[in-house]
């Protein structure tokens, strides 16, 4: 079966499909065609099913219910998470009197902001524009995501939120959950598992041969040396990714309950591949 996949031109979505891309780990079942794009494009591509399988932002999950949640290959946080970053120290009255750049709106990290702070000013723009943006003085305040969140000291700028240490609090310690593929329901589940599966095995191959599947991943470092980019994809490939069990379902949910009491996101059934 010939299936498109989307994924982000990100290190650790590279190190993840790694196996399955260079066909290290063949399967019998998946012939697949892969297309790179950013995640907030990712997210409002799905809004109208194009891709039969993609990375999206769990916040996505909301606005796309022609998908299906895989159970392996999410991004999710532990303890840690997305950073918001600043010149200068500011309380979070301050902070919300600043128009705020986020790394777009369907992304779960805006979501979790709003969860923390409420609601805001904001401009979109390119997660990898922000640390500059807010260097030039271009924004005040960033949300920030990926490796700008290991390198924005680099930039002159300091973290005055930790939105990520936040949620760990706030939950008891569940992971925090920002990013995770879906795919098209109308496959059927038992496609879903195949697939899911094999992407499993992908990702667990990228952990055994880790050195490998980051020389594959650099050649989406955007410039930043091996060092963070080692740090990064060990943060956001770990065992929740190979398979998020109870722990990672459970703080989906939980963020989806929490952002519809407080009516940030519509009322909408939420999909997810069986164990």
């Amino acid at each position: 079966m010939e299936i498109s996949v989307g994924h982000t031109p990100d290190s650790d979505d590279a190190f993840m499909f790694y196996g399955m891309f260079t066909g290290k780990v063949p399967s019998p079942d998946f012939k697949v065609n892969h297309v790179i794009e950013d995640i907030e494009k990712l997210n409002r591509k799905a809004t109208n099913p194009q891709l039969d399988v993609t990375a999206v932002s769990v916040h996505a999950c909301a606005y796309i219910p022609g998908y299906t949640i895989l159970r392996s290959g999410g991004s999710f946080g532990i303890g840690y998470g997305p950073i918001v970053t600043a010149k200068q120290q500011m309380t979070i009255d301050e902070i919300k009197k600043c128009k705020i750049a986020i790394p777009g709106k369907m992304t779960s990290a805006f979501l979790l902001l709003q969860l923390m702070i409420g609601k805001f000013d904001y401009v979109e723009m390119n997660f990898s524009d922000i640390p500059e943006a807010i260097k030039n003085g271009k924004v005040d305040v960033g949300l920030v995501i990926h490796e700008t969140q290991l390198s924005y000291e680099q930039e002159g700028n300091i973290k005055i939120l930790d939105v990520g240490e936040w949620w760990d609090k706030k939950t008891n310690g569940l992971p925090v959950p920002l990013g995770i593929n879906v795919m098209k329901t109308d496959l059927g589940m038992e496609t879903i598992c195949k697939f899911d599966k094999h992407l499993q095995a992908s990702i667990e191959f990228g952990l055994e041969n880790i050195e490998d599947a980051l020389e594959y991943a650099m050649q989406y470092s955007r410039g930043k040396p091996r060092d963070l980019i080692e740090k990064f994809v060990k943060m956001y490939v770990n065992e929740v990714t190979v398979n998020m069990g109870d722990s990672g379902e459970e703080s989906i949910r939980k963020l989806f309950e929490m952002a519809k009491e407080k009516n940030l996101i519509p009322d909408f059934e939420i999909s997810i591949a069986t164990k």
